[in-house]
């Protein structure tokens, strides 16, 4: 039997590995699923963690969790998402180390890359410029975990991986409508300018920015496929000072572009206008994934198809929803 934490299994991308998890239970494997919510582990808190980990003592962990926001969100809180982020991944190590964890995936973002360099991004323009600044503690703290990782992995041997996916969407997304990412910021932002009748809706910035998105049932298989790599397959496919892989599915589109499809899913049929007082961040955001898809890895979800599975779910789950 192999015990497996996931660590935020009731985020969005926490909530899909379990369910693939589980799934692969139902197949067969003999898996022990370990799973805590933030009230009963705060992961911010050293001694609750390492207490968890000597009691539990997992096999593998999946570090899911991560305080995480769009820009307005990053901007308003940026202690909060370095400290809460570097002391969760810091704790979950180090104690799942202690522990004797074999295994360990590390999950992080692309925003850990440098602004204004080359597209795609390739795993080898880490730490080569200046990050963009309106998440850059977030990025910060996503970076010292590939570094914990790959720290790890040189001085104690362990075998601690790390997954880079580009903007995420899809059930369980976070919908609020200041502290969400923009995808799901734009879908409830439809959805109720439809259930009004307005005339027309108004989205942050220029609409030029490029962005990648890939779905959460997507970045789950991938993340187990990476976990499942034989160490020595995963190790030839990167390296000591480089351990990190892309996660995408090396398509973009503009903020405008979205923000069409999402109107013609959601069945607002006005005018959409740009907002060029609000910043756009980054101007393009596309991962190289050809490292990943030489190991065999490619996305299966569209854009499109994804777009309306989410909004569905949203449709059966928003009055639940927070804000």
């Amino acid at each position: 039997m192999t015990k497996i934490f996931v660590a935020g299994h009731k985020g969005m991308v926490g909530s899909a590995i379990l369910r693939k998890l589980e799934a692969r239970n139902a197949a067969g494997e003999d898996i022990e699923l370990i799973t805590r919510d933030r009230n009963q582990l705060d992961l911010i808190n050293q001694a609750a963690v390492a207490d968890f980990m000597l009691e539990e003592r997992p096999d593998v962990i999946i570090l899911a969790a991560a305080r995480v926001g769009g820009i307005y969100a990053n901007n308003t809180y940026p202690a909060d998402f370095i400290y809460d982020n570097l002391m969760m991944q810091a704790n979950t190590i180090q104690q799942g180390f202690e522990a004797g964890v074999r295994r360990l995936l590390f999950l992080g973002s692309s925003c850990i890359y440098p602004k204004g360099i080359p597209q795609p991004m390739r795993e080898d323009s880490l730490l080569t410029g200046v990050l963009e600044p309106t998440n850059e503690p977030y990025a910060i703290a996503k970076i010292a975990g590939i570094k914990l990782c790959e720290s790890y992995n040189r001085q104690h041997g362990t075998d601690f991986r790390s997954v880079m996916p580009t903007n995420l969407y899809g059930p369980g997304d976070n919908f609020h409508p200041e502290n969400s990412h923009v995808l799901p910021a734009l879908i409830r932002r439809f959805h109720e300018a439809k259930e009004a009748s307005f005339d027309e809706v108004v989205i942050w910035g220029t609409g030029s920015p490029r962005r990648e998105f890939l779905h959460v049932d997507d970045m789950a298989e991938a993340s187990l496929f990476v976990l499942d790599l034989p160490r020595e397959t995963y190790e030839a496919n990167t390296q000591k000072m480089l351990s990190h892989i892309n996660v995408g599915c090396g398509k973009d589109v503009s903020i405008l572009e979205l923000a069409h499809l999402v109107a013609k899913v959601t069945g607002f049929t006005g005018e959409i206008k740009t907002d060029p007082s609000k910043p756009d961040g980054t101007k393009q955001k596309l991962m190289d994934v050809g490292r990943l898809s030489k190991m065999g890895w490619g996305a299966q979800i569209e854009l499109d198809q994804g777009v309306e599975g989410t909004y569905r779910w949203f449709l059966d789950n928003h009055a639940d929803l927070r804000g």
